[in-house]
């Protein structure tokens, strides 16, 4: 006879012991109190960072051997994965899912196609709401109330923030309070969750000492709980009862119901632990590897040139991640404060896969904590990708080319920094562009233009950005463009590079010339140090007017 939910709940929680100790489960047992239909909420960023992955793989190895539980409808804040099999690509079969609500799909090809395949109802939310949507449920509250994502694919009167045909619901609502309008994201139960520790002890307390970040593991914790629904959680090795500090509980044992142990358990995917990820000690810096020179460094070296001293910078994975590693050749980490959205403060934050951690980081706060720093207007400048830009200043890097990447942070923090620097390759497929004496040479053109009449989707709104007064600025190896209130206008230009044949030819529609158009500075584009005189060091911006 099938047990239901709140029978398999109250049978989980009333044996308990004294203390409330919860039960220790091997993978397959945690998976057999699942329900198909069920709502999951699962933790970890990119890279395997807090990545449940022992549980991920357990539900759809049972999936794939007895095809239930299905239906599930899925959260997940940001990409799970490592771009080659894990994460959620570790669910990515047919009938597991309904609905995938997430904040970032890139990590996850094989999910990524499943979405193209019409195989569930896909959504893409914003990370910071989704960060935020879990601390929401935890409170009984109705959702979460923004202005993020105004204007851009996330608002139902574009996209609502749907990927796919199957996702026909506006879950998204536009409304409007106190004459403001605004987003509204509403709450919905969590069934059961995914989350991960690194230590738990007897009474389910749950500590993060080896990990790179806290995320959102608490809200996650509390809004499984206050749903009525399981929390399991899996965790690296098993302590006393009382020997886990108070200090360093970051998931309080009352809120566990289930423990599974994973000893091999990695800090990341390219490491079994590095204390220098964790805040534990402070490698030298100086003995990392610096960028090559080439069209990534000059696009980080430009970047550079916009941050005043004092100020503080989120930096996003891809080309922009860049700029910390070439501030730490030149010795101005220390100049100013680099933050990335998972709660990291400080340090050299980490690229490529395990974009997310960062070495040497002076703080790890809460994941939805630092959003809420980024949505109030906190930071100075921020350094984003792109795919693709318009002739209004738009920007694509969700949903292009047939890929489904999805936003990330990306909507939170573009929308709401006082100076966002979009970076990037002026062309992409095969593009080499190599400085060369103070010049920039460029050996073979890219396939793919960049600059195009429409993008294919919105997620950050040129026109947006104007009524609230943001400056905007993509950089390029061969060119500067900053955002005026009738689109773009170019500023600066490589030395060696022909504006016409190589800049304004290659943008697919007219754009604006500024009249005090300007070579990009030679130093640049040669091999020795910018030294300390180059950079602003104070907080009057650079404007070409």
């Amino acid at each position: 006879m099938n047990v239901s939910r709140s029978e398999r709940v109250l049978n989980i929680r009333t044996p308990r012991r004294v203390r409330g100790t919860p039960l220790v489960l091997s993978p397959e047992e945690a998976m057999g109190l699942i329900d198909s239909g069920d709502t999951l909420a699962i933790g970890g960023s990119g890279g395997g960072l807090l990545e449940p992955d022992l549980l991920l793989k357990a539900l759809g190895n049972l999936f794939q051997a007895t095809s239930e539980p299905k239906d599930l409808t899925v959260l997940h804040t940001t990409g799970i994965g490592d771009r080659a099999g894990s994460g959620m690509d570790y669910l990515a079969y047919k009938g597991l899912a309904r609905r995938i609500i997430g904040g970032n799909w890139g990590m996850a090809p094989r999910m990524s196609e499943l979405v193209v395949e019409e195989a569930f109802e896909a959504y893409n939310y914003p990370q910071g709401v989704m960060s935020q949507l879990f601390r929401e449920i935890a409170g009984g509250r109705l959702g979460v109330f923004t202005k993020v994502g105004l204007g851009t694919f996330i608002d139902p009167r574009l996209e609502g923030g749907r990927l796919n045909s199957s996702a026909k619901e506006d879950l998204v609502k536009v409304l409007t309070i106190a004459n403001e309008e605004i987003l509204f994201y509403p709450a919905m139960p969590i069934d059961v969750c995914f989350i991960r520790g690194t230590t738990a002890d007897e009474d389910g307390n749950i500590s993060l000492e080896q990990e790179a970040a806290k995320l959102d593991s608490l809200s996650i914790a509390q809004a499984t709980r206050n749903s009525g629904g399981l929390v399991i959680v899996q965790v690296k090795q098993l302590a006393l009862a009382g020997s886990i500090k108070a200090r360093e509980v970051v998931i309080p044992g009352f809120l566990v119901d289930v423990i599974v142990i994973n000893p091999e358990q990695k800090q990341l995917v390219t490491d079994s632990f590095n204390p220098a990820y964790s805040g534990d000690l402070k490698i030298p810096l100086g003995r990392m590897d610096f960028l090559p020179q080439g069209q990534r460094k000059i696009v980080a070296r430009r970047a550079l040139y916009e941050i005043a001293d004092d100020d503080v910078v989120n930096l996003g994975v891809g080309i922009a991640d860049g700029i910390a590693l070439t501030a730490s050749e030149e010795n101005w980490s220390e100049k100013f404060v680099l933050t990335i959205e998972q709660g990291i403060v400080g340090g050299v934050p980490a690229r490529g896969v395990i974009f997310g951690a960062s070495i040497n980081p002076t703080a790890i706060i809460d994941q939805a904590a630092q959003f809420d720093f980024y949505d109030g207007g906190g930071l100075d400048i921020a350094f984003l990708g792109f795919a693709q830009v318009d002739l209004k200043g738009n920007v694509n890097v969700s949903k292009f080319g047939g890929r489904i990447i999805g936003t990330g942070g990306f909507v939170n923090i573009s929308q709401n920094a006082s100076t966002v620097v979009f970076c990037g390759t002026f062309t992409a497929g095969g593009l080499e562009a190599t400085p060369l004496d103070g010049i920039l040479n460029i050996v073979q053109e890219g396939a793919v233009r960049k600059f195009v009449c429409e993008v294919e989707q919105i997620t950050f709104s040129g026109e947006v950005a104007s009524k609230n007064g943001q400056r905007v600025l993509y950089i390029t190896e061969r060119a500067v463009l900053r955002l005026i209130d009738d689109g773009l206008e170019l500023i600066e230009y490589a030395p060696g590079i022909d504006v016409q044949k190589d800049i304004l030819d290659l943008i697919d529609g007219e754009i604006k010339i500024s009249h005090n158009l300007k070579v990009m500075d030679s130093k640049i584009f040669l091999d020795d140090l910018l030294g300390d005189s180059w950079r602003a060091g104070d907080k009057v911006r650079r404007d070409h007017k």
